[in-house]
Order: structure tokens, then C-alpha cells, then sequence
């Protein structure tokens, strides 16, 4: 509120300071008084410096408010997105979220900062230097109303043909952004199969696309200028000629002659102006659009509408004719699935690459939920659990697993924040990851590269691991979790689990048999449903996926999903 009445005060004196520079000439100069001269000259000076208070006070007012709306836009969409489920995520690209929470805000930034000063500034130059015109002589001020029809229709057409672009450009930026991201994030990959060449053509691509599109929009708003200073030179012109004249008759003095020559500069500088207003306002309202998506979207899964139940009495699951799909035209990635899970129970869980091992361990924890069906933990539906309880009862270690820069006590501590030393140190020692942090100088306080770059993959797999063992669950996924770990390490942290969590759900979920054939009972997996539960040694004689399954693996040490 204050960047407008500072802006007005300062357009106020930057107004009049031309009128009194008439005043100096016809008074002062003209008149041979030097007195006049000091006068108005002290006046003048005097306006100037209230037009740069006011100016740095606005300019102070408008960069507080627009960054401090940026900041609320990147604080919206950032708390927004955290609450939102695998399915809302899924909606938005990496880099279409990057984008919108940097283009897109800054976009919106300037746009705010024109709005609170160019919007402000330039129609009230508008308006008072055409009433000053008129007042110093209406007939040469006609000159300045052909002059705005003329401008005002050039600008219309340039503005209305460059917009239409913006919303195409901001497509393009998430193309590049998604080709920088997934580049550095895989740039292992890239290096290891000789692919640089491929990704630089690749973000190429990307980047003529941008480049191209930036060009057409840009050549239309380079218009702007020449017509601009077009209208400005033929306003001068026909100043000069019918100021001249009017002169002569006594119609027009040559101060006031001098003022109108200043007003036909300030009134095209306000359109100029506002023809730039309105392109960064058009330009911002399809980043508005994009940002307002990420805000709006409304999350999945939320708590109950009801008193939410906070407390997990036990470990023991129930899937109760669950189907599940990930969108809500596509078939079934789980159908009727009905198993039943005694808490304290180790629960192995295999089949072949994408059968729906990990999606159906995801409905546990609310991660997605079920499309039909029910699926409780400790005897209460789960969505009907505080998502935090939930969660928090829930321990998942995911296929993907990921550390975050700091130390390996920072990560640990995910799991609980108010973690002890002593606390971390037995979740390591359950998950086998001891045996590495204690071989480093600085243990503990070892620091951690971005996605835990500087570790294996086994060590990122069993610090993980210990990350879920500190927040106490009731119930324990392993998705795949041991894949990266040798064999004597992986049967190390099972024996561990099953001696000091036995009142914890452990559900594993591999490729390898071994690692879940002394598991308490089996889920075997097919295309989405459950073709065998039992043990280990039934299974053999009653299933025969698994007893294909067990076949490649211990006999030719072949891959299931190849030879099926």
C-alpha cells in the first residue's frame, strides 16, 4: 500500500518539475531577472529531491513486498508438496516443480514490482502530463492524443501476438530443467556407458527449443522501441513545425514551448511503459497458472475427517479383497489380494519384476491407497490412523534408497530426531553397519555427500536400514533392501532382526530365496495377485512358481524374470 502513494508523490513532483523549467525560462531568462532564476531554479531543485525521496522509498516499499510474495509462493507450493501422496507426485515432473518454484516465482516477482510501480507511475505521468499539455495550450496537445491512438493500436498488436508464446516457453523451461536434472542426478551412468555426447544433444535439443521460441517473442517485443521512437519523432516534428508558429502569433511561449517538448517524452516513456507492464503481467499470469496447480493440488491421502486414531496397538496387517490401480481408467496393478499377517511375524514377499511386491507394500503405510478393499494395521483400517501414527508404526526402507547431505548421525536421526549416540549405535549394529562407520576416522560424524555419493551401495542400503530401526516401528519393510549387501552380511542382518525384534512385523521383500526362505511364511507373486502364502517348505511342494523360482535360482543360478 505504501509503494503506490510513494510512487504518486514521486510522479507528482517529476510532473511538475518540467512546468517550473518553463517559469525559469520565460520568467527568469528571457525576462533578464536572476532573481527569477534562483527562485524557481531553488524550487526546482527542491521538487527534485522530494521526487528521489519519494522514488527510494517506493523502490525500498516494492522490493519488500514482491520479495516477500515470492517468499510466500515458494513457502506454499514447498509445504504443499510435502503433504503430498507417490500419486500427487506423480502428476508433476522433477523439473516442471523446479521451475515453478524459480522461473515461475520470479516471474511473479516482477510482475508484482511492476504492478506496485510501473502500473502506478506510468498512468499517472499519462494523465498529468496530458492535463499539463492541455493546460499550457489545448490546440498543440491534440498532437499528443493522435500520437497515443497511433502508438496505443502498434502496441496492442505486438503485445497480443508475443503472449501467446509465454505459455509454450514455460513448457520448454521444464524440458530443461527435467534434462539438467535427470543428467546430474545419473551422471555416474552417463560416464560409465560413454553417453556425454547423447546428453549434450539431448539438452541441446531442449535448449534450441527454448532458444527458438525466446527468439519470436523477443523480435516481436524489439518492435516496441522503434515504434516508439517513431511516434516520439513525429511528435517533435509537428511540435517544432506548429510550435513555431504559434510562437510567432503569441500563442505559445518558448519556455512553455520547452515543457511541451519534455510532456511528449514523458507521456511515450508511460506508454512504453505499460506496453512492458502488460507483457511481464501476461508473461506472469501463465507462470501464475503453473503455480497455482502446485498450491491448489489437493493431497490424496489426508487424515481422517473424523478423530483420527493415534495409536497402533500392534504390528499385525490385513488385506481384506484389495485391488489396486494407479490411475483411475488403468487396469489393476493388485487384484483381490486377501492376506492376513499375525503381529511379530516375518513375512517374505517375492515374484518377478513388477508383479506389485512394492505397491503392495506402499498400501500399508498410506503411501498410495487401496482403489477397493481394506487394508488395516493392528486391526484398524489404515485410513483411519493419523498419518504421523501411521508412519511412524510403519517403518519403510524403499527400493530407492537415499541420504541426505550431513552426517551419517544426521541421517540416522531422521528416523528420530532426539536419537542418543547409544540409540544409533544399536540400530547400526542390528542393520550391520557398524562394521564401516567404525573403520572411519571421524565415525559418526562422517559427513555425506548428496545422495550419498560417497558411499556404496550395500553401506547406503544398511545406513538406511538403520534409519527405520530408530523410530521403533511395529511393522518393518525391507523392499529389496539387502539387494547391494553380500550374502554373509545380509543372513547377518536377518538373524539380527529375528533375535532382537521378534515382536516387530518384518515384511522382506527380494528377489533371492535365500533371503526370505526362513521367513515365518512366503507371499508368492504373480501379475499382480497372490498365487501361493506359506512356508518355505510347502510352498516347494505346493507352488509352482516358487518351485520354478527356487529352481533357477539354486540349480542354474538363472534369472527368473528372463527365462519366464
Amino acid at each position: 500500500m505504501l509503494t503506490p502513494v510513494f510512487t504518486s508523490l514521486e510522479v507528482m513532483m517529476g510532473v511538475l518539475i518540467p512546468y517550473v523549467t518553463s517559469w525559469i525560462i520565460d520568467r527568469g531568462i528571457v525576462a533578464g531577472n536572476i532573481r527569477n532564476v534562483f527562485l524557481y531554479g531553488g524550487l526546482m531543485l527542491l521538487m527534485a529531491f522530494l521526487s528521489l525521496t519519494f522514488g527510494v522509498l517506493a523502490g525500498r516499499y516494492s522490493a519488500k513486498a514482491s520479495t516477500g510474495f515470492a517468499y510466500n509462493l515458494r513457502e506454499a507450493m514447498y509445504r504443499n508438496i510435502q503433504t503430498f501422496s507417490f500419486a500427487n507426485i506423480d502428476r508433476f515432473s522433477t523439473g516442471g516443480l523446479i521451475t515453478r518454484m524459480t522461473t515461475d516465482v520470479q516471474n511473479m516477482q516482477r510482475a508484482l514490482i511492476m504492478i506496485l510501480r510501473a502500473s502506478v507511475r506510468a498512468p499517472l505521468n499519462l494523465v498529468f502530463s496530458v492535463l499539463m499539455c492541455v493546460f499550457i495550450n489545448f490546440r498543440m496537445s491534440l498532437i499528443f492524443l493522435v500520437a497515443l491512438v497511433v502508438l496505443g493500436c502498434a502496441l496492442y498488436l505486438i503485445i497480443s501476438r508475443s503472449v501467446k508464446l509465454f505459455a509454450q516457453v514455460f513448457l520448454r523451461y521444464d524440458d530443461l530443467n527435467s534434462s539438467v536434472q535427470e543428467n546430474v542426478a545419473a551422471i555416474r551412468v552417463v560416464k560409465s556407458f560413454v553417453r556425454e555426447e547423447h546428453e549434450i544433444s539431448k539438452f541441446g535439443r531442449a535448449s534450441d527449443a527454448l532458444y527458438r521460441l525466446f527468439v519470436r517473442t523477443e523480435t516481436l517485443q524489439a518492435l516496441n522501441h522503434p515504434v516508439m521512437m517513431l511516434t516520439v519523432y513525429g511528435c517533435m516534428i509537428a511540435l517544432s513545425w506548429f510550435g513555431a508558429h504559434y510562437i510567432v502569433l503569441g500563442d505559445l511561449t518558448t519556455g512553455q514551448l520547452t515543457s511541451l517538448f519534455t510532456y511528449v517524452m514523458t507521456i511515450l516513456s508511460a506508454l512504453m511503459m505499460l506496453s512492458m507492464t502488460f507483457v511481464q503481467i501476461t508473461m506472469s499470469a501463465a507462470s501464475a497458472k503453473r503455480i497455482v496447480e502446485v498450491i491448489d493440488e489437493q493431497a490424496d491421502i489426508v487424515n481422517p475427517a473424523t478423530e483420527a486414531v493415534e495409536v497402533v496397538s500392534d504390528g499385525s496387517i490385513d488385506f481384506s479383497d484389495v485391488s489396486f490401480g494407479y490411475g483411475s481408467d488403468s487396469d489393476y496393478a493388485l487384484a483381490d489380494i486377501d492376506l492376513h499377517i499375525r503381529s511379530g511375524e516375518t513375512i517374505g514377499i517375492i515374484g518377478g519384476t513388477g508383479c506389485g511386491k512394492t505397491t503392495l507394500a506402499m498400501l500399508v503405510s498410506r503411501l498410495y491407497d487401496a482403489s477397493k478393499g481394506v487394508v488395516s494395521v493392528g486391526g484398524v483400517d489404515v485410513r483411519h490412523y493419523d498419518l504421523t501414527t501411521l508412519r511412524n508404526a510403519v517403518s519403510m526402507v524403499l527400493q530407492n534408497n537415499v541420504l541426505f547431505t550431513g552426517t551419517i548421525l544426521d541421517n540416522l536421526r531422521w528416523g528420530k530426531e532426539d536419537a542418543t549416540i547409544e540409540e544409533c549405535q544399536r540400530a547400526c549394529r542390528l542393520a550391520q553397519a557398524d562394521e564401516f562407520i567404525d573403520r572411519v576416522p571421524e565415525g559418526y560424524l562422517t559427513h555425506i555427500e548428496q545422495n550419498g555419493a560417497n558411499v556404496s551401495g550395500g553401506q547406503k542400503q544398511r545406513l538406511c536400514i538403520a534409519r527405520a530401526l530408530l523410530k521403533e516401528p511395529k511393522v518393518l519393510v525391507l523392499d529389496d533392501s539387502t539387494s547391494a549387501c553380500d550374502t554373509a552380511t545380509d543372513a547377518k542382518i536377518r538373524k539380527a532382526f529375528r533375535e532382537e525384534l521378534p515382536d516387530v512385523t518384518k515384511l522382506i521383500i527380494a528377489q533371492r530365496i535365500q533371503s526370505v526362505q526362513d521367513a515365518d511364511r512366503i507371499v508368492v507373486m504373480q501379475s499382480g495377485r497372490v498365487v501361493g502364502f506359506d512356508t518355505h517348505e510347502r510352498l516347494l511342494q505346493t507352488c509352482s512358481i516358487y518351485q520354478e523360482i527356487y529352481q533357477l535360482q539354486t540349480q542354474a543360478s538363472g534369472d527368473f524374470d528372463a527365462k519366464r
